[in-house]
């Protein structure tokens, strides 16, 4: 139950390996798909899970070695928090930067698609930030989070100028 059938270094860079590889495939993803956690997100993290588990651990089956590779999991990850938090280059890397998606009431139809932002999405963002009408939004971005912020301008003093 306890013993390893493969040296402890041998999960740790496993761990690392699965670690860095996944990330930048779900960096790759893009920032939309991270935004928008439905039951498909779900049933994808589940089956990511289930589909690392052997290049993680091997031929192991100890709570040792599951209990080493949960440990260096979690101290990666909160390194890359680490690292993020101290380095503009590092977060722009690991997280990317916010997408203008409209500008004084034009919406960048290109950007919309390479983002996989739906004018449905753009809509519904609106419609939160109490904006009813395009060209009543100063700007919209789409976050590092995946969330769109509009920001409106004000259509009573005829503000449509991003400052």
């Amino acid at each position: 139950m306890f013993e390893l059938s493969m040296p402890w270094w041998e999960f740790v860079f496993r761990a690392v390996v699965v670690y860095v590889v996944l990330l930048a495939m779900i960096r790759m993803s893009g920032k939309r798909t991270m935004g928008q956690f439905t039951a498909f997100d779900m049933l994808l993290i589940v089956l990511l899970g289930n589909a690392v588990q052997n290049a993680l651990l091997g031929k192991d089956t100890s709570m040792t070695g599951g209990l080493l590779l949960a440990a260096t999991l979690i101290i990666l990850n909160w390194l890359v928090g680490f690292v993020t938090s101290r380095s503009k280059t590092a977060e722009r890397i690991l997280e990317g930067e916010p997408v203008v998606l409209a500008r004084n009431g034009h919406v960048y139809r290109d950007v919309l698609r390479r983002e996989l932002v739906s004018r449905d999405d753009l809509a519904k963002a609106m419609r939160e930030a109490g904006c009813s009408d395009i060209e009543h939004v100063r700007l919209a971005l789409l976050e590092t989070d995946g969330h769109i912020t509009i920001m409106s301008a004000n259509p009573e003093n005829g503000d449509s100028n991003v400052p």
